[in-house]
């Protein structure tokens, strides 16, 4: 076993953390983390960050390639309803319906509205930048802490919804159907009774963190007060139904048009010169809005893929070949070690969709010869591989916090049980139903 280039890749893994922490930007961290790791592995450092195959930057360059578009239309789609006021008004009608007395209602709210988003297929990205301007009214009326919005939100999109429940048309369920021949709802019986054991966890957990914020006096700060002046809040206010069109829009044409090519970029669009027309009397400057939209889609996707092409390295270097078979000798169920493996690559790749491809390219071979069935396989993949991703240099929480101006202190802790200790529960209660043959 080369313990040397192990060494490397967790000291690579350190440094960039160690980056993070000192509130370093991750495009400058990883690249170096990156050039740490490969010190200690025999491959060559400047071909393996430079060079045209397999390097750092063509990860960084392949990932920014698939997804900036999705970035730079959900950020600017986010703007129109911020700006325009509809994420104020559609605040407003929530607050009406779940009263400003009960906070957790409205936590539960945002909760449910997340994750009927995700699994009505919309991206995560498009979602927290749709949401998070949309929560913030609610936050600052209701008085309580910002840094809890990350339960609900997190908790809706990136657990039951993406990873259990069965039929969801996320990349999580998608990639390994592919693989394995699968359908969509593979494993329903693990799918629900682990969804539902998620649903469960999340909302206790919600519960638990509200009442010690409100024993505590925490209270809403808010990190962009100074963006709005005083007139600016008094501005009239599109109708709720108007302000819900861009959003209903753009999910009818995913669902309704989902065999169609690049649908959710048509989809976002439509939705954004909906906005533009729709909102055109709230909003003073539309050229200076798509310029802020813009700007700020460009950090977020080189962000996400510095943290992308890292993992990529790390993943890919020799040593990681001891790493595997390391996993494939954890004792216990061979379900188990199947998704252990996948969460310890999730977190070192921070890709959930990454590691399930590595997954199945080094792991799923083994597994189907000792006899498990393709459709446990499937799912086991699907909730192991979000077992360890919410890491300090995660793209998904980076880009959060940029979105709502939280600290990593202030999330990390919060995202890490919402999305990753969930599906510990739904990954203990697969080992159980295997032993029991239910899996």
């Amino acid at each position: 076993m080369d313990i040397l280039g192990i060494i490397g890749i967790l000291l690579g893994i350190l440094t960039v953390i160690l980056f993070i922490v000192k509130k370093h930007n991750i495009i400058v961290a990883a690249p170096i983390a990156t050039i740490v790791l490969l010190l200690f592995n025999d491959v060559p450092i400047l071909e393996s960050v430079f060079g045209k195959e397999n390097s750092y930057m063509t990860f960084l360059a392949g990932f920014v390639a698939s997804n900036f578009a999705i970035f730079l239309l959900g950020s600017i789609l986010a703007k129109y309803m911020d700006v325009g006021g509809a994420t104020v008004s559609i605040a407003n009608r929530i607050l009406s319906i779940v009263g400003t007395k009960n906070p957790y209602n409205a936590l539960v709210a945002l909760f449910i509205i997340s994750a009927i988003l995700t699994y009505g297929g919309i991206n995560v990205f498009v979602i927290i930048f749709a949401l998070v301007p949309m929560a913030r009214p609610i936050f600052q009326q209701l008085n309580i802490s910002w840094k809890l919005v990350i339960i609900p939100v997190f908790g809706g999109t990136t657990t039951f919804t993406m990873t259990m429940l069965p039929g969801a048309p996320s990349l999580h369920n998608i990639v390994p159907s592919t693989a394995l021949g699968t359908t969509l709802t593979a494993a329903p019986l693990i799918g629900i009774v682990t969804s539902v054991a998620a649903i469960i966890f999340i909302l206790v957990f919600m519960k638990i963190v509200l009442n010690r914020s409100l024993s505590k006096n925490e209270v809403f700060e808010d990190r962009f007060a100074a963006v709005e002046s005083p007139t600016e809040q008094k501005r009239e206010l599109p109708s709720f139904f108007i302000s819900l069109l861009p959003i209903i829009v753009l999910l009818g044409t995913i669902l309704i048009f989902s065999k169609v090519n690049y649908i959710i970029f048509i989809a976002l669009i439509i939705a954004i010169l909906l906005s533009a027309v729709l909102f055109r009397k709230q909003i003073k400057n539309q050229r200076e809005l798509l310029s802020d939209g813009a700007n700020e889609s460009v950090g977020s996707t080189i962000t996400t893929g510095s943290t992308i092409a890292f993992g990529s390295i790390a993943t890919g270097v020799p040593a990681f070949k001891g790493i595997f078979s390391l996993i494939q000798s954890i004792p216990g169920p061979p379900i188990l070690s199947l998704m252990v493996g996948t969460g310890i690559i999730g977190g070192i790749t921070a890709s959930a969709v990454g590691a399930i491809g590595i997954s199945i390219a080094n792991f799923v071979p083994y597994y189907l010869e000792l006899g498990l069935d393709p459709e446990t396989i499937h799912r086991a993949i699907a909730i192991g591989s979000v077992s360890l991703s919410i890491v300090p240099y995660s793209g998904f929480l980076l880009i959060f916090n940029r979105i709502t101006g939280l600290t990593m202190k202030e999330s990390f802790k919060n995202g890490f049980i919402a999305v990753c200790v969930t599906h510990w529960v739904a990954m203990a209660i697969v080992v159980i139903m295997a032993v029991m043959g239910l899996a």
